[in-house]
């Protein structure tokens, strides 16, 4: 007889997601001493393939082992996906709020039902097909297209917004044909690996070195990727060993409530209650897509 999860796997797949939820906390302090977008996410990615790859080399280091030809999978997701859906969700909290920025990433998951329809033939269901409308309409509240018919936020931002959900949607198509032959773990360390490389050769970081004598540049830095990063999916991934994809799936969307919240809180966001309906909307519209997705699916944030 197959024994129900306990508390515990509950709540360490709640933490996990909350960590992703946290990450507005840490980004707005490197802001504040004059990194840019891009800046963060090379920070980000930087210092997350050093943790990972630390935790991979201390307790999974078998696991390291690839064949040559699949580093070809794990470089598209690390540089067309993590390193531009990162840029873009970060450009659109720096131009906007978080609230906006991490409403429009959660539109991945519809661009991951398409893709998949185009790229594996996968079926178009009427659920999916309700979720795309929830997405639609929960999108056009938060930008103010509805109620009032103009658009309250650039058509720039916006754009960008949108980008960064179908950047994170291709995870999905680089990575799933290696998901049955590596584990989670070994994908995200790898991913992390090209995107840490490309975004030393294309950011501005090396230069910027000396802002790294802010203790809170520091900080921020760590934090971003032990608690936003590997903490997040140290705890998620262990949780969702014990659950269901579904249930995981319900529970991953505290990481956007979790942002919100922060936003509002602590950022200085403003949300009107059309908007908030709007943001519901969208999370729903991701339950309906990823509730009937498989676990690995999805990119760690």
């Amino acid at each position: 007889m197959e024994t129900q999860p306990g508390l515990n796997v509950y709540l360490m797949t709640i933490a996990g997601a909350a960590c992703w939820g946290l990450i507005g906390l840490f980004i707005a302090p490197l802001y504040a001493q004059g990194f840019t977008p891009w800046d963060v996410v090379a920070i980000r990615a930087i210092f997350s393939f050093i943790f990972l790859l630390l935790i991979m080399v201390l307790f999974y280091r078998k696991q390291l082992r690839t064949r040559l030809k699949d580093h070809l999978f794990f470089a598209c997701a690390g540089i067309f996906s993590l390193a531009f859906f990162n840029y873009f969700y970060f450009e659109v909290f720096s131009q906007s709020n978080l609230s906006l920025a991490v409403t429009l990433l959660y539109t991945g998951p519809l661009f991951v039902t398409i893709l998949s329809r185009i790229f594996f033939k996968e079926p178009l269901t009427t659920r999916k097909a309700w979720a795309l409308v929830f997405a639609i309409t929960g999108c056009a509240f938060v930008v103010g297209l509805v109620p009032f018919g103009q658009q309250s936020i650039p058509g720039k931002t916006l754009l960008m917004g949108v980008l960064s959900g179908f950047c994170y949607a291709l995870y999905s198509i680089f990575t799933k044909p290696v998901t049955k032959r590596y584990s989670a773990l070994t994908i995200t360390t790898y991913t992390f690996l090209y995107t840490s490389i490309f975004m030393l050769v294309t950011s501005d970081i090396l230069t910027k070195a000396d802002l790294f004598q802010h203790a809170d540049v520091w900080g921020s830095a760590l934090l971003l990727a032990l608690v936003s990063t590997v903490a997040a999916y140290v705890l998620y991934t262990s949780g969702l060993k014990y659950l269901e994809a579904g249930k995981a799936s319900i529970l991953a969307t505290i990481e956007p409530i979790v942002a919100v919240l922060m936003g509002v809180l602590f950022l200085g966001d403003y949300l009107h209650g059309w908007q908030v309906l709007g943001i519901a909307l969208v999370l729903y519209s991701a339950i309906l897509v990823a509730g009937r997705r498989k676990r690995n699916d999805f990119p760690e944030k």
